[in-house]
């Protein structure tokens, strides 16, 4: 007799009006939402005494231990002529040297795309979403672990591109182990260029595939527009504690001297690679960061570069990096007031978990990284979506709800509305007072009710009978029926015929030029 109730209470329930609701979230716009321009004002975690200390013993670490400048003689050698103390690799730099050459890097730029209404301003009030980088794994719609291929890369740059409030197509979305890793930035590369035309990251594995990135740029917008423009942005990691090696300086001086951005990022995993207190990190953060963007005025005065922080804690009993914790919030916080005070576009933050599962602990995790990426004041959010495992893995469906919080992050940095119908005087006058008065019929309510709430796409707040006649999904479930939708609904933005043959042909060319080598 229950079953049978419980059967006729879903019929009687799953009419016309579910109906409707499945087939508008089946629907749903696809518009694309603007880079964030906030009106918020950003949380400020040190006061003027911290900052001063912290700022004065980056310089004592700078001036006393110095940063080592690793296999790259031409670096040495610019270092010595621009006034440093040169000890074999490692640089000491006097007082003030590395922040007075910062000062011709520029506080704001704007990336190009190759659709302009794509291109994305970076820096100032500006918050800039991108994807998730560098994992080898990925967790597929179907549930599995695996190793990336190019098809699962070529689909996350797919999912960026459809992505509401994903304003940038990112880099590495995920690491395909299936092409040989002395060609695979150039698939990668050419993926992001034809199957987006938001902007995009390049290859820093090699000088040579960062100079293949550029030279592909090129072919994309064409030789004079990428020397007088940025284009392409980039991820320098400084190798922690306290080192720039061959790799990250050969990338650092292509993209730099071609005048295209750099990330200048320490890569912090507190308690290991930095001290395990928060203004011990920050004050080597501020060294390295200081450090690697004189570098970049160096090698083109004006190259637009951000500063960066990935900071993470480690857990004291087993080693392992963990996620979602107060320390690193506090180093983004501490990172992007110096950021500011150096009039400099600021990196840091995301969607970041240990988690295995898009489950509970990844949603807790990220949420706590998120949002002080938007408070904090963040410019450009690499990792916004799709990070799981600690980024070891690129996940389909985590992508696609993070994606969703990435959305109701644009209406938080939108600020309180104060303009006459914000401030909503004439629905107050027209309900006034009294028992059984509400606003749900005000004409100013019917006027706004379509954009006066952020409506989740993943989250369900429908009664129980009616999560049950929808299949009694999880939000992980009903993220990857979106992934499957949005990839099933691709279609690629046009592109000039000739630009692609030429880009075509030109990775066709450099694979031909050399043997495959999977090391």
């Amino acid at each position: 007799m229950a079953e049978a109730a419980n059967e006729g209470r879903r019929r009687g329930r799953g009419g016309g009006g579910a109906s409707a609701r499945r087939a508008e979230r089946g629907s749903a716009s696809l518009e694309q939402f603007p880079y964030i321009q906030r009106k918020i004002k950003e949380y400020e975690i040190l006061d003027d005494e911290a900052l001063e200390i912290i700022e004065r013993n980056a310089d004592i670490v700078l001036e006393e231990v110095g940063v080592e400048f690793r296999d790259d003689a031409e670096a040495l050698t610019m270092w010595k002529d621009a006034g440093a103390d040169v000890q074999g690799e490692r640089i000491h730099f006097p007082k003030g040297l590395c922040r007075e050459l910062m000062k011709t890097a520029p506080g704001q730029f704007t990336q190009q795309a190759r659709n302009p209404a794509r291109s994305v301003e970076i820096g100032g009030k500006n918050t800039v979403f991108a994807p998730v980088y560098g994992p080898p794994f990925v967790r597929t719609l179907d549930g599995e672990r695996r190793y990336a291929t190019m098809e699962d890369f070529r689909d996350f740059v797919k999912l960026a591109y459809m992505a509401p409030a994903m304003h940038h197509s990112g880099g590495t979305v995920c690491e395909p182990g299936d092409v040989p890793v002395n060609k695979r930035h150039l698939d990668m590369v050419h993926a992001h260029m034809t199957l987006s035309d938001k902007p995009y990251m390049g290859s820093v594995t090699a000088p040579e595939r960062a100079q293949d990135t550029v030279e592909m740029s090129k072919i994309l917008f064409g030789e004079d527009y990428v020397d007088n423009n940025c284009v392409v942005t980039s991820l320098i990691n400084i190798n922690s504690p306290l080192v720039m090696d061959d790799t990250m300086l050969g990338a650092l001086k292509v993209y730099a001297r071609a005048g295209q951005a750099c990330i200048i990022s320490p890569f912090i995993v507190g308690g290991a690679m930095s001290p395990v207190t928060v203004a011990g990190t920050l004050t080597q953060v501020l060294a390295e960061a200081q450090a690697a963007i004189a570098f970049s005025q160096l090698c083109r005065p004006g190259a637009p570069v951000v500063m960066g922080t990935f900071a993470t804690s480690i857990s004291m009993q087993s080693g392992a990096p963990a996620f979602g914790t107060p320390e690193p919030a506090q180093v983004l916080y501490g990172a992007a007031q110096f950021a500011r005070k150096f009039g400099l576009p600021f990196r840091s933050g995301g969607s970041l978990t240990g988690s295995k599962l898009p489950d509970a602990q990844a949603a807790y995790e990220s949420a706590n990284t998120l949002t002080p990426t938007l408070l904090g004041g963040v410019n450009f959010a690499l990792h916004a979506a799709g990070w799981l495992e600690g980024g070891l893995v690129s996940s389909y469906e985590k992508f696609v709800m993070d994606c969703d919080q990435l959305a109701a992050q644009q209406k938080m940095a939108a600020g309180v509305a104060i303009d006459e119908n914000g401030q909503a005087m004439d629905a107050i006058r027209e309900v006034g007072l009294g028992e059984g008065s509400h606003y749900l019929g005000a004409a100013h309510t019917q006027a706004n009710f379509k954009t006066a709430f952020y409506r989740s796409t993943i989250a369900d707040n429908n009664s129980f009978e009616q999560w049950e006649v929808e299949g009694e999904k999880s939000a992980p479930q009903r993220a990857n029926e979106t992934a499957r939708k949005w990839i099933a609904d691709y279609v690629a933005p046009e592109m000039d015929p000739g630009t692609r043959e030429a880009l075509d042909a030109y990775v066709a060319t450099k694979k031909e030029s050399m043997p495959d080598a999977f090391t």
